[in-house]
């Protein structure tokens, strides 16, 4: 199997595609300090030295490493792991669980249109980079978000959320007057 990778903004991140499906789920993130690794892919990859975090997408892998480690170095292993893990049957690495969810809270219609906005103008193009935006809240005027992937810690990231994210949200949503991450 090819798994092609794709530099992204964040030069201690890297998008790596199997071509193949990564997460039914949604997007989830994986950090090495975390004990909640039992993503058996995620545990593999984690393992490799230098390696401090992953992010599975709906078609993409993006790792994280540290700064003093060079790509040369982990992407053969990275690859490695991505084929045998395929290669062993699995179609997909996140499987969707089908379950009735009635917990669901009920949303004001700015938060609606706020989440909308975020999913189909901001996320497809975070996604590009290798990486996700999360909505986490929205409070007199202000809205919260997440960056995850190899948005988390990118160097660009704070144009990326004032111009990019911001200034997107404010001219959709006209209650949004500012965005910032946690």
């Amino acid at each position: 199997m090819l798994v092609d990778t794709i530099e992204t903004p964040n030069p201690n991140s890297l998008k790596f595609i199997p071509n193949m499906i990564v997460s039914e789920i949604g997007p989830v993130e994986v950090f090495k300090d975390k004990e909640d690794a039992t993503i058996p892919l995620a545990t593999s990859i984690l393992a490799i030295e230098g390696v401090t975090s992953i992010f599975f997408g709906d078609d993409f892998i993006s790792v994280n490493k540290k700064a003093p480690v060079k790509w040369d170095d982990l992407k053969p292993g990275i690859i490695s792991e991505i084929n045998d893990f395929y290669s062993k049957g699995n179609k997909v690495v996140l499987k969707k669980k089908l379950e009735k969810n009635n917990d669901q809270k009920e949303e004001s219609e700015v938060v609606t249109k706020i989440k909308e906005v975020l999913e189909s103008k901001i996320r497809p193009a975070v996604a590009r980079d290798g990486g996700d935006i999360k909505f986490k809240s929205f409070n007199d005027g202000i809205v919260t978000v997440e960056l995850q992937g190899s948005c988390s810690g990118c160097p660009s990231s704070t144009v990326t959320l004032k111009r990019g994210v911001q200034n997107m949200l404010k001219h959709y949503v006209a209650e949004v007057n500012s965005v910032e991450s946690i």
